[in-house]
């Protein structure tokens, strides 16, 4: 987790200066390396070594990924891209566990590492065939003609009509920045933001209660039901997968849709035609239109993060009681579904902040996650055998509402926070 924090906080900013193909082209050949050596795994410092190396290639794809929705969705429909791309990114968290268990049980643990070698190669290849670069420096509208890497193959067989747009002067002045060192730092400066500070520390601890939640649940689950087999267990992590993938779905169209009803207030008040679209308008209260939602889910997240706890209580009981198990699982479901879908919403916000550098911000906001994620996936288990199952999630659950004020704040003062921003980076700018 900490090396999947680091990570996209290169391939991130690379990403926005050398565009989205080369870096995506990149990072799955790291991740398909490291899953064939993983393969050869002997011991288990080796595990741990490549295990870190497999996070360095896999975890940028998530950045990278919001990149690409930054360069071709507009504002009113990014928030179903960003929900459908993190639901469908959460069927390999449903799936996961599932298929673990069972090539496990059947083969050992070195035929997962050949299972995803054999899948990264094929999503490479994928890739490379279908994927055009879509970095504005690059692609512009997407219209302006791909060559060499960022030319996917299959423009070479079925050739993309397209026309430059404008002078060969402006497509010239669109090609990317060169790397320098300040630029990787550059989306560092956003943990300076006030608005941007508020939205990475509640997404990072909303991140971290769920992968307490979920790194524990086979040590809890192996210790109430010692008569789970390895499928069994696997099983028992589909609830938590299938929430995060209706989470995040379901909250990218409640984005758009609320979007759409915050535009056409904003359109009426500043006298907009309604076919006007909302792109680029610095004075545009995102926030409104993003943030609705997040009161609501933490609540909801909060309640079921104690009930969480306490549910186990219940085995003591009768250690083998189904029912108990399901009122478990039916809880790790909820806390799947507001955790992603508060996820979605940071993530939305995130790119609505800076579009022009999305791949960034996302992979700072990564980074934030990771970190405080690491931390609490290395304290949970000392935590449960020191204070019991039930009181620890019971205090996670009362942090958590402590920490709420950070969400009113940001309803409250964020889009202030961000004019002035705005204005700071271009005084010109009427806000």
């Amino acid at each position: 987790m900490v090396v999947q924090g680091i990570a996209p906080s290169f391939w991130g900013p690379w990403s926005d200066i050398y565009g989205r193909r080369v870096i995506f082209i990149g990072t799955l050949a790291v991740y398909a390396s490291a899953n064939l050596a993983l393969a050869f795994t002997v011991n288990y410092p080796m595990l741990l070594v490549l295990r870190g190396v497999q996070a360095a290639g896999s975890a940028a794809t998530i950045s990278i990924a919001t990149g690409v929705i930054a360069d071709i969705a507009k504002p009113s429909e990014r928030g179903g891209f960003i929900g459908t791309n993190s639901g469908l990114r959460m069927i390999g968290q449903a799936l996961g566990p599932v298929l673990g268990g069972i090539l496990n049980g059947v083969w050992g643990f070195r035929s997962i590492f050949w299972f995803l070698f054999v899948l990264s190669i094929l999503v490479l290849v994928a890739l490379l065939v279908f994927l055009p670069e879509t970095h504005r420096a690059i692609a512009g509208n997407g219209s302006i003609p791909l060559h060499g890497i960022h030319k996917p193959f299959i423009y070479w067989v079925i050739p993309k009509p397209t026309e430059w747009v404008g002078s060969p002067a402006t497509a010239q002045a669109r090609k990317p920045t060169s790397l320098i060192f300040k630029s990787v730092l550059t989306p560092f400066k956003q943990f300076l933001e006030k608005d941007v500070s508020l939205l990475l520390a509640w997404g990072a601890l909303i991140y971290a209660v769920w992968s307490m939640v979920t790194s524990s649940t086979t040590t809890v689950l192996k210790n109430e039901f010692p008569s789970l087999t390895d499928v069994e267990l696997g099983l028992c992590f589909l609830p938590n997968g299938i929430g995060c993938v209706l989470g995040s779905i379901s909250t990218g169209r409640l984005m758009d849709r609320n979007f759409r009803k915050v535009a056409k207030l904003y359109r009426r008040q500043h006298q907009i035609p309604e076919d006007a679209e909302i792109k680029g308008d610095k004075a545009f209260p995102y926030e409104r239109a993003r943030l609705s939602p997040m009161p609501y889910l933490s609540v909801v997240f909060i309640i079921v993060v104690a009930l969480y706890g306490a549910s186990y209580e219940l085995n003591d009981v009768n250690r083998k009681a189904v029912a108990n198990l399901l009122i478990s699982l039916a809880l790790q479901f909820l806390i799947a579904f507001t955790a992603t879908a508060i996820f979605s919403i940071n993530s939305a916000m995130m790119v609505d902040c800076f579009p022009s550098g999305g791949a960034g911000a996302t992979a700072v906001n990564n980074l934030a996650r990771c970190s405080l994620g690491a931390i609490g996936v290395s304290v949970v288990q000392p935590m449960i055998d020191a204070i019991r199952i039930r009181n620890t999630f019971v205090i996670l659950s009362a942090v958590v509402a402590l920490c709420t004020p950070m969400v009113w704040a940001e309803w409250k003062y964020g889009e202030k926070w961000r004019a002035e921003r705005e204005k700071r980076k271009d005084p010109s700018i009427a806000l």
